[in-house]
């Protein structure tokens, strides 16, 4: 349990029926007449809704511990994702809609933060960017080079992005892991 004066940005509150909230921003407020509040905005960890909340000051409210940990992707078995805890060396197994968009981005090696709440896997977060090789691409066409044209890439992955028709197959690349974005070629 904390009051709503120990409130700061990241702590992870429980609320509502065990759902789990985690302050995004915080204000206190104290008018000129009634009573001191906190006005917050408030991120649902598992849906990503924001919404709005205030508390009265000096209101108790409960929080939750959520451990959040970078974890390897080892392998995938079956519709599982299977990841391992650098430190110990457990193996934590975790499904396909757990992990959600960041399976468009993992290899095998590949380093994600995992958070838990009590034992259960809440989110696999990823780095914002991530390097990656193009399996496949159609060829680009002499002459097309300078135009700001796309065309489709399938990554190593099995993701399909976009990408400048000067890239080929076999190059390694750039991509915005929260958008599937390009944003360059990687320097070898």
């Amino acid at each position: 349990m904390a009051s709503t004066n120990d409130l700061k940005n990241g702590l992870v509150l429980k609320l509502e029926g065990g759902q789990l909230w985690s302050v995004v921003e915080f204000q206190h407020v104290k008018p000129g007449k009634g009573p001191a509040f906190v006005r917050t905005k408030l991120k649902n960890v598992l849906s990503g809704k924001v919404v709005d909340k205030t508390f009265n000051a000096g209101v108790k409210v409960e929080t939750a511990t959520v451990d959040k940990r970078d974890m390897q992707f080892s392998y995938m078995d079956g519709e599982y994702f299977v990841f391992m805890d650098m430190d110990t060396y457990d193996q934590l197994m975790i499904d396909r809609k757990t992990v959600g968009d960041a399976a468009n981005f993992l290899v095998e090696g590949f380093t994600a933060t995992v958070a838990q709440h009590e034992g259960e896997v809440l989110f696999v977060d990823l780095p914002a960017a991530v390097e990656l090789t193009i399996a496949e691409t159609e060829p680009g066409v002499q002459g097309d080079r300078s135009t700001g044209g796309t065309k489709p890439a399938t990554l190593e992955t099995g993701h399909q992005i976009q990408v400048p028709l000067f890239i080929t197959t076999g190059e390694k690349i750039k991509v915005d892991t929260r958008t599937s974005d390009y944003l360059g070629r990687v320097n070898s």
